[in-house]
């Protein structure tokens, strides 16, 4: 009897893709390394830490929406503003409405996720492609915000706003802000989403090969309106956490957000898995860009060098997320010439009677 042949061991990861997976990590704790040097009084201190995880949940939570539907190949550009529509929504409905506070977060939220339903519907039935189809929608639930307004903000009366919903942003647990655990929650829901049950294989899937998907008989059209349907879901929670923030309902300030969270996003898909949008990439990614502009902050520098450093970060991101996808696919195609054909099944030893061995009588 001929021995099998032993099981290949599987390869070692090479030291480019530990440094692709675990570079942008790397560089957050040099970039915090770097300022604690720099300003030894103030940066490398719990008050910034808090800040950091204070101030940049929003972004974070942001940036996760904007993923979802990077991940299927589609983008929504109307994420700023949908935050723009549903933080001046909360506080129109608990201030000029009279409603319970938990009621108008539900409706917003609940609000948020029709809004993505919409969205994928265009794009998916319309054939609209998503960059034209989410700046149209985003600019009509602009109009919609400033109607809502009348172009002024609204302001909570003398009573204010109720403890419990600014306690939603502003209280701690375990000595960290409270905004830094749903940052926390949403990051490992959607891991376990992506990496772990078949509907994030399926929207992998879409996003690197919709035709071979149609092939498969995986649904494109309906899984990428639930990418859609989520990307607004988060969308309305962080209006909520952005309306317990500013608690003035401004109608232009979701603008702001916009290009950070698309950064983060796209930075996030050269990181952990190079190559393709993650969730824990895209967290990195946000505490990269977070320690950079407190670093650069407490410098002094001008206002001017925030939206200058977003608009390199950008162009630097796209750039490495493109180089990470073509490396990914020489590297598969390597993979598949290099490896060995399997060995050809031996010939069976004929029986006296005259029929192969092992072959039914």
């Amino acid at each position: 009897m001929t021995p099998s042949p032993a099981p290949s061991s599987p390869r070692p990861r090479s030291g480019g893709h530990l440094i692709g997976a675990y570079g942008l990590l790397a560089l957050t704790a040099v970039l915090f390394l770097i300022f604690s040097l720099a300003l030894p009084r103030t940066f490398p201190t719990l008050d910034t830490v808090d800040s950091i995880l204070s101030n940049q949940s929003i972004p974070a939570v942001l940036a996760l929406a904007a993923m979802v539907p990077i991940v299927t190949g589609a983008f929504d550009l109307s994420i700023g503003y949908g935050l723009g529509l549903a933080h001046v929504m909360v506080l129109e409905l608990i201030v000029n409405e009279g409603w319970p506070w938990p009621l108008a977060c539900f409706a917003v939220i609940a609000g948020g996720a029709v809004v993505g339903i919409l969205n994928g519907v265009i794009v998916v039935f319309g054939r609209i492609d998503s960059f034209i189809a989410t700046l149209g929608t985003g600019s009509m639930m602009y109009a919609v915000t400033g109607w809502i307004t009348d172009g002024g903000r609204i302001v909570p009366g003398p009573r204010g706003l109720p403890a419990a919903f600014t306690d939603l942003y502003d209280s701690t647990f375990l000595g960290l802000p409270v905004p830094a655990y749903y940052v926390l929650a949403l990051t490992v829901a959607l891991w376990l989403v992506l990496e772990r049950l078949p509907l994030g294989r399926y929207l992998y899937v879409i996003g690197s090969n919709p035709r071979a998907a149609d092939l498969i008989g995986i649904p494109t059209r309906k899984y990428t309106v639930y990418a859609f349907t989520a990307s607004g879901l988060i969308v309305g929670f962080a209006g909520v956490l952005l309306a317990a923030q500013q608690q003035i309902g401004n109608p232009s300030v979701g603008l702001d957000y916009l290009l950070p969270a698309f950064v983060g996003a796209l930075l996030g898909a050269t990181a952990i898995k190079p190559g393709r949008p993650n969730a824990v990439g895209t967290v990195v990614a946000v505490a990269v860009l977070a320690v950079g502009l407190t670093g650069i902050g407490q410098l002094g520098a001008d206002f001017w060098t925030v939206p200058l450093f977003h608009g390199g970060t950008l162009l630097i991101a796209v750039g490495l997320a493109g180089y990470a996808a073509r490396r990914r696919l020489r590297t598969g195609a390597v993979a598949a010439r290099d490896s060995p054909a399997p060995p050809p099944k031996p010939p069976s030893a004929p029986n006296p009677d005259g029929d192969s061995a092992g072959s039914p009588p």
